[in-house]
């Protein structure tokens, strides 16, 4: 198996008879990797030399011992530190070998070409991050749908061959070349209740996810920036007022009595749970635990619970999850069909928080996340709609929806069925669009769908 470097500041190619040679000025040791090819079989030899003349001495030795002059030596100068460790890389190249022999059907596979693989391989963001910390849930997990998660805002950049187009194939054809537009949330007084009679829509709800400007993501925290960043988000959140105004609960020491009332109000994982459960408002609890092995997997649940918290106010229409998948899911939320409200809260909220904490930004991508699915606006806006009538004409929902940018799912998310012809229904598109287009999209696709619903 070939273990990768970093690209070489000097190559060598030793030859049986002969070879070419150079004068080395550079930091700290020079590494060296020896790969020798006989017939079908490869063999490895990775150096670490503090001189020049160490590194002589074992190119003559790897010179006399090579038959038919196959053998390649690679050779980096620098930092120990900016290299990418010797067992990541070989659990790389284990892991790349397998999903390549097998059948799955995630996007990691489909865009990670063996060229992109080895470009990659040895990179390290300033945090640490490595390939490995980006495809490992999509190498453990074949039945992965994506398979990749950012370890920190500027994996997004530095592996950006693989992201790229895997960004661009989820999101409907964002290309590398395109740009997501600045913030904006629009003239919020527009929306208003799409169910006035309270007939079809059960509840809505509209959520972002924000992460802390200069924290990576989760795999990358430590214990003591995750407890730094409760104490942060805490802190954040006691300042808001009027209609926002609530408590903070850190998942670490919580009482039991605090534990049992979320666990009743459907805003805390139940005992035995690894993840958090959203209440009914808010179905992505269902897609969430679904993900698990995807997200320990991808090493967002070290450290469980410290550093974790819920915030909501006191009519509990607000809720803020720290630390749970993204550093920040800012969510609003009530029942029926009041769009407007539950948007013009959310609105009020995210600017207030974004006032007191820096967000990371990027300025091609929008804001960013760990998920790679939920870039640019991050917004999330959603129904449990009633329509038994168009439930049994699916093909025309979903032409509605398609219509509209939809996204159709099942009672309790993705992958459940419909449970009495309700239907979790959103908004598709988050990128290359505003904040308000993406829940204007859902908006009119949700009045057309009463519409229709009405008419049978």
């Amino acid at each position: 198996m070939f273990l990768g470097l970093p690209p070489p500041l000097i190559d060598f190619q030793s030859k049986q008879n002969g070879g070419e040679g150079s004068t080395m000025k550079g930091r700290g040791s020079i590494y060296v990797l020896c790969s020798l090819q006989k017939a079908e079989t490869s063999f490895c030899l990775y150096l670490s030399c503090d001189n020049t003349r160490e590194l002589a001495n074992a190119l003559v030795v790897l010179n006399s011992t090579a038959e038919d002059g196959e053998i390649e030596v690679r050779i980096s100068v620098g930092d120990s530190s900016n290299m990418v460790d010797a067992a990541v890389l070989e659990k790389l190249e284990t892991g790349y070998a397998k999903l390549a022999a097998s059948d799955s059907k995630s996007l990691l596979k489909k865009y990670l070409t063996k060229e992109i693989f080895d470009n990659l391989k040895t990179k390290k963001t300033s945090f640490g991050s490595t390939l490995l910390d980006v495809i490992q849930s999509g190498l453990e997990n074949h039945d992965s749908g994506v398979g990749i998660y950012a370890p920190d805002a500027e994996a997004y950049t530095l592996f950006s061959d693989l992201f790229d187009p895997i960004i661009e194939d989820y999101h409907g054809g964002f290309k590398k070349t395109d740009k997501h537009p600045p913030k904006e949330w629009g003239d919020v007084d527009t929306l208003g209740n799409l169910d006035p009679n309270g007939e079809f829509i059960i509840s809505t709800r509209v959520r972002c996810g924000r992460s802390l400007e200069g924290y990576p993501f989760n795999p990358c925290l430590t214990e003591a920036q995750y407890k730094e960043m409760e104490d942060k988000v805490s802190k954040t959140l006691s300042g808001l007022e009027g209609e926002l105004k609530g408590k903070f609960h850190p998942l670490t020491g919580m009482d039991k009595t605090t534990q049992q009332q979320l666990i009743d109000d459907h805003f805390l994982f139940k005992e035995g749970d690894r993840f958090l459960q959203y209440p009914d408002v808010s179905r992505e609890v269902w897609d969430l635990r679904r993900e698990g092995e995807n997200l320990m997997a991808a090493n967002a649940c070290r450290y469980w619970p410290s550093g974790r918290g819920i915030y909501h106010n006191d009519n509990k229409t607000f809720l803020v999850w720290c630390n749970e998948e993204d550093h920040l899911r800012i969510i609003s939320m009530q029942p029926g069909g009041d769009l407007g409200q539950v948007y013009r809260r959310l609105v009020t909220a995210v600017n207030d928080i974004e006032k007191r904490i820096p967000f990371s930004h990027h300025d091609r991508l929008g804001f960013l996340t760990f998920c790679p699915s939920n870039l640019g606006t991050t917004v999330r806006a959603s129904v449990h709609i009633k329509v038994p009538k168009l439930a049994a004409n699916r093909s025309k929902l979903e032409e509605v929806a398609g219509k509209f940018n939809l996204q159709v799912r099942g009672t309790r998310g993705e992958h459940t069925e419909a449970e009495g012809g309700v239907y979790d229904i959103s908004n598709k598109r988050r990128m290359g669009l505003t904040e308000y287009d993406a829940v204007k999209e859902m908006n009119d696709g949700i009045a057309e769908l009463i519409k229709i619903e009405s008419s049978l």
